[in-house]
């Protein structure tokens, strides 16, 4: 994807004041505020709650085994305890985000939160207290003695389905974890990383610029990968090269329809292998593709056209792929679209090219803007490439638009709070995962490039491993040169995969 660069649960029962505690001497007392029933809830009288509240079977627990993940996040704690030590660290998941009235998005755990512990359960807290030991604070169960699990549409298990005890996301994530409102006993100084939960801002005594820091460490201490995440990363780049595979067998409905069935056929993938998609699918037919972040996703799909695809998986753990393919509707570039589509390969390669242990971030983009610089005096674009990658006139960028790399992890942008001379002007490490993806857009209305080459956009994008030695193409099961991409169309459009 180019780098240009909850509404807490309403609950059935009747209205009560809203809380600023995470918790209450309720057993089980959700997190979340209590606005009160909705206009279209039904009435529930006392007698119905009261029946609620029994004949049900008891159930045994077995507890989980160890995640694989656990020992990772366990270091990733550690190392956060080490850089502030004797300091108590607080790193809230948040909660449901409104779509509308009281409709809430599928949740999603804060990235931060969720690269330290791995749960998925809403309003959870991570305390790193001074001793560098980790406590998990998280909602427990409800027990089915009282009504709220049948009440409450946050933690309700005949709302939300089951979730896990606290015994079991102990043995799980190897953390030990405590009920969410004991939460509410902590005081005092501490560093919050901020935006996820204000009520958990508000219960410590904090400061903006140390908050920030922990923030800015924590985006950091993402720049390198372990081998666990990795691993991750190359399975949702596996299973978006399928998603890609799906999409070509899917044009000839594509074409009767338009882009949203890309898209969705696309989405279909994500969601039987992944977690979703990483971000909203860009699914660009014709001169849509010259528009970057094109996701209305509403145009025909032309024979003679090309479309431009740039979509992610976002695995189980959520570390998400970000590959781009530009591909000819028909199966075939034409002669004019095959010179662009060659120009952007032939950056692309020198980027990946320049992914080495030592070179600096932008070293990759400078690889490429060389190249497409050149490429386009050869088009009939420009006149001098000299001049225009001149620093004070960089007029190459009229086509070229956005830089050609950006972090990749939990977050498609991933460590954007990382500083810029660790990030954006610092060395490549080994464990870095980067994109690179140059391309070229010539829009339809643009006068100073040949009327043939108006309203072709291509893009190619892979997620690159650096090492230390040679660079590692993740999504190297997609082809990527013109006569790669047009054999694997033909195959697939053949035998129908």
């Amino acid at each position: 994807m180019s780098d240009a660069s909850g509404l807490p649960g309403e609950s059935d029962t009747p209205s009560t004041p809203a809380q600023d505690t995470l918790g209450s001497d309720t057993p089980g007392a959700a997190s979340h505020d209590t606005p009160g029933a909705a206009s279209h809830d039904p009435d529930r009288p006392a007698a119905l709650l009261e029946f609620m509240t029994t004949g049900w079977a008891t159930r045994e627990e077995t507890l989980p085994a160890q995640h694989p993940s656990a020992p990772y996040r366990a270091a990733r704690r550690a190392a956060l305890a080490e850089r502030f030590p004797g300091e108590r660290l607080v790193v809230p998941t948040g909660g449901y985000k409104t779509r509308s009235n009281d409709t809430e998005y599928r949740f999603r755990p804060a990235t931060e939160f969720a690269h330290l512990v791995g749960s998925a359960e809403p309003d959870a807290v991570l305390v790193v207290e001074p001793d560098g030991s980790a406590l998990l604070y998280q909602a427990p169960v409800m027990d089915r003695s009282t009504p709220a699990f049948f009440t409450d549409r946050v933690y309700g298990e005949l709302w939300v389905g089951p979730r896990p005890s606290l015994a079991a996301t102990s043995a799980l994530l190897g953390i030990d974890t405590r009920p969410l409102e004991e939460l509410d006993k902590l005081s005092g100084a501490a560093r919050v990383v901020r935006g996820h939960d204000p009520r958990v801002e508000r219960l410590f005594d904090t400061d903006e610029s140390a908050d920030a820091e922990l923030t800015e460490f924590l985006s950091e201490l993402r720049l390198v990968k372990d081998e666990h995440e990795i691993g991750q990363l190359q399975q949702a780049c596996d299973a978006t090269a399928r998603g890609f595979e799906d999409v070509v067998r899917a044009l000839d409905r594509a074409k009767s329809t338009s882009e949203r069935w890309i898209e969705g056929v696309f989405g279909l993938r994500a969601r039987v292998e992944g977690n979703d998609v990483g971000y909203g699918s860009i699914c660009a037919a014709g001169p849509h593709a010259c528009i970057l972040h094109w996701t209305d996703n509403d145009g025909p799909v032309e024979d003679g056209s090309l479309v431009l695809l740039d979509m992610g998986v976002e695995g189980a753990e959520l570390y998400t792929a970000d590959i781009t393919r530009t591909l000819p509707v028909s199966g075939t570039f034409t002669p004019r679209q095959r010179q662009v589509y060659d120009l952007v390969f032939a950056a692309q390669e020198a980027g990946i090219a320049a992914c080495r242990a030592g070179q600096d971030f932008l070293a990759p983009h400078r690889a490429a803007m060389q190249v497409l610089a050149h490429g386009l005096v050869e088009l009939g674009v420009l006149d001098s490439a000299e001049e225009a990658l001149a620093e004070d006139a960089q007029l190459y960028r009229r086509y070229t638009l956005h830089g050609v790399s950006h972090m990749l992890g939990i977050d498609v942008h991933d460590c954007a709070h990382a500083r810029s001379e660790v990030y954006r002007k610092g060395p490549l490490q080994p464990g870095y995962v980067l994109t690179v993806e140059p391309g070229l857009y010539f829009q339809p209305d643009d006068l100073t490039v040949p009327a043939d080459l108006r309203g072709i956009g291509v893009r190619i994008e892979d997620d690159v491993l650096v090492t230390a030695g040679d660079p590692v193409n993740l999504s190297a099961a997609l082809p990527r040169d013109a006569d790669g991409v047009e054999a694997w169309m033909r195959d697939l459009l053949r035998t129908g995969g």
